[in-house]
């Protein structure tokens, strides 16, 4: 493969050149209720080629056949000559690399049948439909999935990777009456089969839930001391901020350069995010993106100040700024654009205990069930949450709604837990019509001042 792709590059034009080609296996199996709903294996390959012109603009060429790559080169290079640019593109520089990263599972899940997929995924979804009688719903997931990607550029780098993922999610929809309640829990990540093995657990917490919100009282809305969980302090720092580092956004937008300022205070000291697609086994985890730029640790906020932001080569360059290893493609069908891979709150020295203590009337926050943010501003809805009373976790409580400004919700954050997690949940994320792109986000607990809650 590398001597085909190196063969095609020497054909090219333009004055830069990439392709990508991926061979990617998968199985999925959907148990919805007591039926089998889906079972079953796909087999894709397919590859894109990136020509740039740089005083004219990128072009692309999409392909599912391998037997003419010098064709798809020219094809690319043809669209990149008719494009449009106001002014040159550039490239910052990487280190040219040549590696073949391959993958160790304990129980490689390609070769577990699907008969044994099918009974796993059964399993969990029986025990949500059978855990009470007020289950009238479930939805249980097992996916897997295995990428071999080439990748080569006309700089000299070639990088092939082998790139699994592996989900288990269990989803229970309860009823009372009217009254109907949903709650889920899901395991994913780079990892083999045994890594969603054993997961009764998860499926019995799901349907656990699911009933226990049926009896919980609607929250009062009004401003409160918020503790947020691991989970929704994850989803948080994702949504309301990482999506505001990428560099793409901010330098197309006017008021997000106004906005992300190297050097302005976002938080106090205790506050530190960062942003790691270098970490194994997370789901944004590659050792290098799909550029060919090394993966890292990038810093976006420490102590308080913001002094990072996330890059693809062309951001970099018009921003003057060293690429950060997040250039990111769903799939061979679309070219890489600034994207998160696992991002972060870094751990405090506060312990739970300590967090709670002194709030006489608040909300402990746990888990994300969806969120809007417009720039500065976001809403979030947490899965279910339980009101503090006099220091201590009370009852369960429903539609909590957090809202607020970003950049002062941050500035109110006053202590950071010492229980800091990376969270191995399924889903991804969504931008430029390219979802779901596996992410993942990490944070301990965190309490936040005056937070603006919806409720009854």
């Amino acid at each position: 493969m590398k001597d085909r792709m190196r063969s095609a590059l020497k054909t090219s034009k333009a004055d830069y050149t990439e392709i990508r080609i991926e061979q990617r296996e998968a199985t999925n199996v959907v148990f919805r209720g007591a039926n089998l709903e889906t079972a079953g294996a796909v087999v894709d390959t397919g590859g894109i080629v990136r020509c740039l012109c740089r005083n004219n603009g990128w072009g692309i060429a999409t392909f599912n056949s391998l037997d003419d790559l010098p064709a798809r080169v020219k094809q690319a290079y043809e669209c990149a000559r008719v494009a449009h640019s106001d002014e040159p593109i550039e490239l910052a520089p990487i280190p040219v690399s040549e590696e073949r990263i391959t993958v160790s599972l304990a129980r490689d899940f390609r070769g577990i049948s699907l008969a044994e997929k099918k009974a796993l995924a059964e399993g969990y979804n029986s025990i949500v439909r059978t855990f009470s009688d007020k289950i009238i719903d479930t939805n249980t997931v097992y996916q897997d999935s295995f990428t071999h990607l080439f990748f080569a550029s006309s700089d000299g780098t070639f990088i092939e990777e082998e790139r699994p993922m592996i989900t288990v999610v269990a989803a229970a929809i309860a009823r009372d009456g009217d009254n109907v309640q949903t709650a889920h829990e899901t395991h994913s990540g780079q990892r083999g089969f045994e890594f969603v093995q054993d997961c009764e657990q998860l499926a019995r917490t799901a349907a656990q839930r699911a009933v226990e919100l049926l009896s919980a009282e609607a929250v009062a809305g009004g401003q409160y001391p918020v503790v947020i969980d691991p989970v929704l302090a994850g989803v948080f720092v994702h949504e309301a901020f990482g999506h505001l580092s990428e560099s793409d956004f901010v330098y197309e937008n006017p008021k997000a350069r106004e906005m992300m300022v190297l050097g302005r205070r976002f938080g106090q000291d205790l506050l530190t995010v960062f942003e790691d697609g270098s970490i194994p086994g997370l789901r944004g985890t590659h050792r290098y993106d799909d550029e060919g730029t090394p993966t890292r640790r990038n810093d976006l906020i420490r102590d308080g100040i913001l002094v990072g932001r996330l890059h693809s080569r062309e951001t970099a360059a018009k921003m003057g700024e060293q690429p950060t290893g997040n250039a990111r493609a769903i799939n061979y069908r679309h070219p890489p654009i600034v994207r998160m891979t696992n991002t972060a709150i870094e751990a405090g020295t506060t312990s739970f205990e300590e967090m709670i203590k002194g709030i006489k009337l608040g909300i402990y926050a746990c888990d994300a069930y969806g969120g809007q943010t417009a720039l500065e501003n976001f809403s979030f809805s947490s899965g279910y949450a339980y009101m503090i009373r006099d220091g201590q976790i009370a009852e369960m409580v429903k539609d909590v709604i957090l809202a607020g400004n970003l950049f002062t919700t941050l500035m109110n954050i006053d202590a950071i837990g010492n229980d800091f997690q990376w969270i191995h949940h399924a889903g991804g994320c969504g931008k430029g019509g390219q979802a779901p792109l596996p992410v993942a986000f990490g944070a301990p607990h965190v309490r936040i001042q005056d937070v603006v809650i919806g409720g009854k």
